[in-house]
């Protein structure tokens, strides 16, 4: 799970800070399944911060901030935000943003990632569930990761990257969390209808599996069959898989270059399967920061987690 949170929009798909969260998974514009319009992709800097609209709402008092409206002096303020963290915020319907009062680099976000973000960083577990349940809740799962938890990834893979390999404890509970909170926050499997479900795993030696369980969630949620497999899926394995399935369609997941297969995807698509006259083949839709350069002619490759959904949505029959 490791270096999950830097991923979203690394330029480069292979260096140290292109991890699970990557491709448009997060950033609306950008490569993968993670953006909504308007969830995953790579991220801008470092790890990358997806951008919210404009018109920043500065955060309440705390630190870095002084309730009496004078700026606190530098060591003032790195002695407050070490020593008595600010507790976490209260969601808010509004789509209030902040930039400040975690100790990371949050940019022009959601109010609710500053409170994500001060849980994560005191390894606060019923804090964090409940905050990040009450994301999804109030926005709904595509827009809850692109808007709210994909930034607070960023930002702790920003804050593992320029610390010395510090934090890499918070980056992990993190993952972990949110990994809980997309099933907690996704219905019940849907049932097996001929033809239509569709296959989700990653590529072999691909153990980035987030974005993955994103995607999973936001078809259950719509009701679409999903046989998700997660990380590292051989070679044999996955075409049995297909096979036994019968899918619809498959997502093939890699946040690498060196995992990203040409030949792998297009032998997928090319399988077959039914009674002669009536042989069907699934659509394979590639996904990730690691097909960047290596698309596949006619296989579809979305930008965002949004296109992603309409995407399989579209070629799963109802």
């Amino acid at each position: 799970m490791g270096r999950r949170a830097r991923a979203t929009q690394d330029p480069d798909p292979d260096g140290p800070a292109a991890a699970e969260s990557q491709d448009a998974l997060a950033n609306p514009g950008r490569e993968g399944i993670g953006a909504s319009p308007g969830p995953a992709g790579a991220s801008p800097g470092p790890a990358g911060v997806a951008a919210g609209p404009a018109g920043v709402v500065p955060g309440p008092a705390g630190p870095g901030r002084s309730s009496g409206g004078t700026p606190p002096r530098p060591s003032d303020r790195a002695r407050t935000s070490a020593a008595a963290p600010t507790p976490a915020p209260a969601l808010t319907p509004t789509p209030t943003r902040s930039r400040a009062g975690s100790g990371l680099r949050l940019g022009d976000v959601r109010q609710e990632c500053k409170g994500i973000a001060r849980a994560a960083l005191r390894l606060d577990a019923p804090a964090l569930d409940d905050l990040l349940q009450s994301a999804i809740a109030e926005h709904g799962l595509v827009a809850a990761w692109t808007e709210v938890i994909m930034p607070t990834l960023q930002a702790v893979g920003r804050k593992w990257e320029s610390s010395g390999e510090k934090y890499v404890e918070v980056e992990h509970f993190l993952s972990w969390h949110v990994s809980g909170a997309l099933r907690r926050g996704a219905p019940p499997a849907a049932p097996d209808r001929p033809g239509a479900t569709v296959v989700l795993a990653c590529v072999p030696g691909e153990n980035h599996t987030l974005p993955l369980e994103v995607l999973a969630a936001a078809l259950a949620e719509r009701g679409v069959p999903v046989r998700m497999f997660g990380g590292a899926l051989p070679v044999e394995s996955l075409v049995t898989a297909v096979r036994r399935t019968g899918p619809a369609a498959v997502g093939l997941w890699a946040q690498s270059r060196t995992t990203a297969s040409r030949p792998l995807a297009q032998h997928v698509a090319a399988m077959e399967w039914g009674v002669r006259g009536a042989r069907r083949k699934p659509v394979v839709m590639t996904i990730g920061p690691g097909w960047s350069g290596r698309t596949v002619a006619g296989l579809p490759r979305p930008t965002g987690l949004a296109e992603a959904v309409a995407v399989l949505e579209s070629v799963v029959p109802r």
